[in-house]
């Protein structure tokens, strides 16, 4: 397989023009072409006088020849398992986000059938619960934004983008595709499926694994873990006690009750740096026009960006999550909090965009050094939130301008919060700690100068955005990738060991190939 690189195009082309303008660039035959497709797209806007998209575009020839300029590259499309698993007892997946679905593909796919316990609803279920909280304000504390069939990134924009260099990152894109995912996942820069695709991918998952013989049990919360001679022997739910040797923990980064039990039964937990702040949102326009200039000859998508600052008090504030012609969602988990996200359809045809902006923080930050420390932290903002919006799930916003000078908004400008059930006009510098409010300050000014208008005086902040990230670690075993209890698989982002739907899903196929060893 040789990759053809550097195929500028300054046009919107089919990918059967795309890939033979790439043939004809490096003197290719086509008669002598077993198998071709793109590999990557991304947008070159360096020059908003001539913006261009670049192709890289993969070859698979049917004589072995090589290609003057091209790389040789191996193709990865399957996953090569000795399962030599001998077990009574069927594995136990705690969880079904993106980590605990691609346990559960991995294993089915491997003839080993998986138990999939959620605390959530199945999809379809949840998605009426979403929608009953930001029209009503009644909250379902265990199935919403964060609990549920795929995860707290089912209600996202659907980012498929990863730092690793993983094997596993193609075979996680072409099982996306399979089960509904629009195929040019497999090669655009930045990836993105949208909560209106994932809402039908996940639930084709579902039932795909139980089609191969899994089992899922929604609305089950796991209350506790039966542990003998330092091994996992089953799981505890309200009803039921489950046999098993094989425990995945695929919690996500907001069981906190789970968390707690943890502790409390001596799995080894130490905390983690993560991150809090707001949601920013802009309009899409004005973004389309500082990445893009006014008047792109080309057909664009909207546009993105991903930004960092390093702050003089050696703090980092960045943007994350970033959702073009999207909307700020409330996502709680618990009564009388409020927690903010993001969330785009695949079109990103809203007319806001929204990021995050965070500002990180450390262990060493807390006083109490119990591991559990940063999830009290967190929880001690989201319900200070709730009492700053009114008490009734209203997120309390304030215009940029108005956060910088540390005054009350009083009115908006051009951008309209799209946060429901509704808002409260607040001043966020009495909800955070002063070196929160100081980094965003200095952020917002100095990130202007790399996005025109990111600190626009319109632009609305609304707080809180507590869950990027989980903030504990539950240690394992970095060969076998169990705890310090046997059987037991830590995995995803509860676990620490993800930061995206990506990574998490990456991280499932690791831990299920283990248990199939």
């Amino acid at each position: 397989m040789y990759r053809l690189s550097n195929i500028k195009i300054r046009d919107n082309l089919s990918k059967e023009e795309v890939i033979q303008i790439a043939l004809e660039k490096y003197n290719i035959d086509l008669k002598n072409v077993k198998n071709a497709y793109i590999y990557k797209k991304s947008i070159d806007a360096r020059n908003k006088n001539d913006i261009v998209y670049n192709y890289s575009v993969d070859v698979e020839l049917k004589k072995n020849t090589k290609i003057k300029g091209a790389k040789e590259v191996e193709c990865i499309n399957e996953i090569k398992i000795d399962v030599t698993r001998k077990s009574k007892f069927r594995p136990v997946i705690v969880g079904a986000g993106p980590a605990g679905l691609f346990a559960a593909l991995t294993l089915v796919d491997n003839g080993i059938l998986p138990i999939v316990i959620e605390q959530g609803s199945k999809v379809e279920k949840r998605i009426e619960d979403v929608n009953s909280f930001i029209t009503t304000g009644k909250l379902n504390c265990s199935s919403n934004i964060q609990f549920g069939e795929g995860g707290a990134g089912t209600f996202s924009d659907g980012k498929l983008t990863t730092g690793n260099n993983s094997i596993y990152s193609r075979i996680v894109l072409e099982n996306f595709v399979k089960f509904g995912a629009p195929e040019e996942i497999l090669y655009t820069a930045k990836p993105h499926m949208g909560t209106d695709n994932l809402v039908k991918i996940v639930k084709n998952m579902r039932e795909y694994i139980i089609s191969k013989g899994g089992t899922f049990l929604f609305d089950t919360k796991v209350v506790d873990f039966k542990i003998l001679d330092g091994k996992i022997a089953g799981v505890y739910t309200k009803d039921n006690e489950i046999e098993t040797d094989s425990v995945v923990l695929a919690i996500g980064h907001s069981a906190r009750d789970t968390f707690k039990v943890l502790y409390d039964k001596g799995i080894n937990i130490i905390s983690k740096s993560f991150a809090v702040g707001v949601r920013i949102e802009h309009l899409q326009q004005d973004i389309n026009e500082a990445q893009y200039g006014e008047n792109p000859k080309l057909k664009l998508p909207p546009a993105e960006y991903k930004l960092v600052y390093h702050a003089k008090n050696g703090r980092v504030c960045y943007t994350f999550c970033m959702c073009p012609g999207g909307q700020v969602m409330a996502s709680s988990s618990q009564e009388k909090t409020i927690v903010t996200n993001g969330m785009s359809n695949f079109l990103r045809d809203g007319k806001n965009a929204n990021s995050a902006l965070l500002v990180n923080i450390n262990p060493s930050d807390f006083k109490d050094k119990n591991p559990l420390a940063g999830m009290y932290f967190q929880e001690k903002l989201e319900k200070e939130a709730f009492k700053m919006g009114g008490e009734n799930y209203y997120a309390p916003i304030q215009r940029v301008e108005d956060f910088i000078a540390n005054k009350k908004t009083q009115k908006l400008g051009k951008v309209v919060p799209t946060y429901r059930p509704g808002v409260t006009f607040s001043n966020l510098n009495e909800l955070f700690p002063i070196y929160i409010t100081d980094t965003m300050k200095e952020a917002l000014i100095n990130l202007d100068n790399k996005l025109k208008g990111f600190a626009d005086k319109d632009a609305v902040l609304t707080a809180v955005e507590t869950r990027t990230s989980s903030p504990v670690q539950i240690t394992r075993d970095k060969e076998k990738l169990t705890a310090n209890i046997e059987g037991l698989y830590p995995c995803g982002e509860g676990a620490g060991y993800a930061g995206g739907i990506m990574t998490a899903a990456i991280d499932g196929i690791k831990v299920a190939i283990e248990i199939l060893k």
